[in-house]
């Protein structure tokens, strides 16, 4: 095909800054990499947090450290390989992939991502993006669309990856935080795939769409009552606790857990500041687990998912490109529940 010089983009200019649409020159691919028509692009409070600074300590900083701008943002694509940049990848051209936002430190399957699509490079908030080959995944005949694809990579594959740091299995029982979020609610839909029991943190208002998604049981965070709440739910304890809130709740909620519970935390919507007593930690050999995005192989395992469609992503709103600012304005809300995508629109 004959690919067009220019393109429509969403473009951040600085930490802090607007949103521009703006036509910018097509990229093309160079060796063992691929041009991907996007056929949608997910948003994620990383893209917030990145174009605020927010993940910088003492000066504004990207999530890896300081921004080179103006940036395309976007860390989830769905779409269409339409140009390759060598002979080794003609093979993709006109393969429908998701693509994984993540470039990793090594070739090992637990490696961990020094590299993000739409921080440390142009994303997917354009018509068009370059991606390494072998980071687009074929999904030819996944049922899913690509808006539910777009869903996935950021968002599902963070909270696959606290589900497999926390050993959940079937039969376990599962308390998620901000389960209405959208790695909240993928790791609420993931865990109830799984055969775990899941018990959801959310406003009341939000409760119907999460049970949906799979919880057993609701607790109304608007309650103030959150860690009596979740006790009185599971009087059994829990196997583990899916958290991308931390906050206060961290430290009296560690008593939820059964001896040898792991409590895996991605997010720190309450507070990053937490104060324990780390007795409740090794008397009860509980583990506090960290977990950053996907792996290599956890990637692998979102990628088998979507090609059997056994998840379903809840989409809230779909956006075109010059409404990305209004999409992370809404985001920035959490009023809606599921994923906010954007689409790019062209003749």
């Amino acid at each position: 095909m004959t690919l067009p010089s220019t393109m429509r983009a969403a473009v951040t200019v600085r930490h802090g800054g607007p949103i521009e649409l703006r036509d910018v020159a097509v990229p093309r691919p160079g060796p063992a990499e691929v041009l991907v028509r996007v056929g949608a692009a997910g948003c994620n409070n990383t893209d917030l947090w990145t174009r605020e600074g927010s993940y910088g300590t003492d000066e504004r900083a990207g999530w890896l450290g300081p921004l080179d701008f103006p940036r395309i943002q976007g860390g989830d694509v769905a779409g269409t390989v339409v140009a390759c940049g060598d002979a080794d990848t003609t093979g993709i051209v006109g393969a429908r992939v998701l693509v994984d936002p993540a470039l990793y430190e090594d070739s090992g399957p637990d490696a961990r991502p020094v590299d993000v699509l739409g921080s440390e490079r142009d994303g997917g908030f354009a018509e068009y993006v370059v991606v390494p080959a072998d980071r687009a995944h074929r999904v030819d005949d996944s049922p899913l669309s690509d808006v539910e694809l777009a869903s996935l990579p950021i968002a599902y594959g963070t909270a696959l990856g606290m589900l497999e740091r926390g050993g959940i299995t079937g039969g376990h029982t599962v308390l998620v935080t901000g389960a209405s979020g959208g790695v909240g609610l993928a790791a609420v839909q993931l865990a109830h795939a799984r055969g775990a029991r899941v018990v959801a943190v959310c406003s009341g208002d939000k409760s119907e769409a999460v049970r949906h998604a799979g919880a057993s049981e609701i607790v109304d965070r608007r309650r103030g009552h959150v860690v009596a709440d979740a006790a009185a739910a599971a009087p059994g304890g829990y196997d583990a606790v899916i958290d991308v809130v931390a906050g206060g709740t961290v430290a009296p909620g560690l008593g939820l857990l059964r001896s040898g519970g792991r409590w895996v935390v991605a997010g720190a919507l309450d507070g990053w500041a937490v104060e324990l007593d780390v007795r409740r930690i090794y008397l009860a050999n509980l583990a506090l687990v960290g977990s950053t995005m996907h792996t290599p192989r956890i990637f692998d395992l979102l990628v088998d998912l979507a090609r059997r469609g056994e998840v379903r992503p809840v989409i809230s709103a779909t956006f075109d490109l010059d409404e990305v600012a209004e999409a992370q304005r809404q985001l920035a809300e959490r009023r809606h529940v599921g994923k906010l995508v954007v689409v790019p629109a062209r003749a």
